[in-house]
């Protein structure tokens, strides 16, 4: 999945603009959640933390090879047995993984992406009826040090927009310093998803 102006930085300067264990902390992201997927692992900056926090496998996808071989890496340098790295265009090919499958999906920096709709109705997809869609983008309104041009960042309105047609609902919002705000979104019962096209996997 290509995502415009993401092109990666030098590794220790990129982990250097968050703070992981509040990003994680802030989301719930914690033992009672199992199984998650994470699309755009990049350096596994996320991924090995966040497999350390939950009882289940974490799926890490990235349309690169060098993140995913990267990513793999590091978690075997860490003896962090529940990572699974694959190489995917998820907004074309989808996750791959069945639907009501993992608690949570994470997408972090990722839906300034050319579809965000569709990125969001197969995060539902494959999330478990409670299970939760976990997002981060960088902010609007302060400068930042990276990030795509403000014309294609979206607003947290503008997120809660696409997950409501994408039929997830409102959870909570966090403040996560310094750079970053996060959006959790809940998974609807099939009978209060939204009609027609809204909620189906694209094709």
């Amino acid at each position: 999945m290509k995502v415009p102006d993401s092109a990666m930085p030098e590794e220790a300067y990129w982990e250097s603009l968050f703070d992981v264990p509040l990003v994680l902390e802030r989301l719930g992201l914690d033992r009672s959640v199992k199984d998650v997927a994470e699309l755009g692992c990049g350096y596994g900056t996320f991924t090995i933390p966040l497999a350390r926090r939950v009882s289940g496998t974490v799926f890490a996808f990235d349309d690169e090879p060098l993140m995913i071989a990267r990513t793999v890496a590091r978690a075997a340098a860490a003896g962090v047995l529940n990572v699974r790295g694959e190489v995917r265009n998820v907004l074309e090919d989808g996750f791959g993984l069945e639907a009501g499958s993992c608690s949570a999906c994470l997408l972090f920096n990722v839906l300034h992406c050319q579809d965000p709709e569709t990125v969001l109705r197969e995060a539902a997809r494959i999330i478990i009826p409670g299970g939760h869609v976990l997002l981060i983008h960088w902010r609007s309104d302060i400068p930042t040090p990276r990030g795509p041009p403000l014309s294609i960042r979206p607003r947290p309105a503008q997120i809660l927009q696409w997950g409501r047609a994408a039929g997830l609902q409102p959870g909570f919002t966090a403040n996560l310093p310094p750079w970053h705000f996060g959006i959790g979104l809940g998974k609807l019962s099939s009978a209060h998803r939204p009609p027609h096209h809204m909620g189906r996997r694209a094709a």
